[in-house]
């Protein structure tokens, strides 16, 4: 059974390369955005038949995690993170 690994959208930006190269072994990742899942990259011969919903998933009903201690809100952070103008 291949694995299914939970990667944050900033870490996998980072290590794009290495990501590609595990899905083609067979690794599945939820990629977590916001605090919350937002999509799977799996292998291409496995992308027809997910594993399990979503919302069988115990983090797609999991709340934010943590607060920033600089006041801004998550907006405000992805603006920043994003380069949004």
């Amino acid at each position: 059974m291949p694995s299914n690994i939970s990667i944050n959208a900033k870490r996998l930006r980072a290590s794009l390369p290495d990501v590609v190269e595990r899905v083609r072994k067979g690794t599945r990742f939820t990629v977590i955005y916001r605090s919350r899942p937002a999509f799977q990259i799996v292998p291409v011969d496995q992308g027809e038949h997910p594993q399990e919903a979503l919302d069988k998933d115990p983090l797609y009903g999991a709340g934010p995690v943590g607060r920033s201690s600089d006041g801004l809100t998550a907006a405000d952070h992805d603006a920043v993170i994003y380069a949004k103008r």
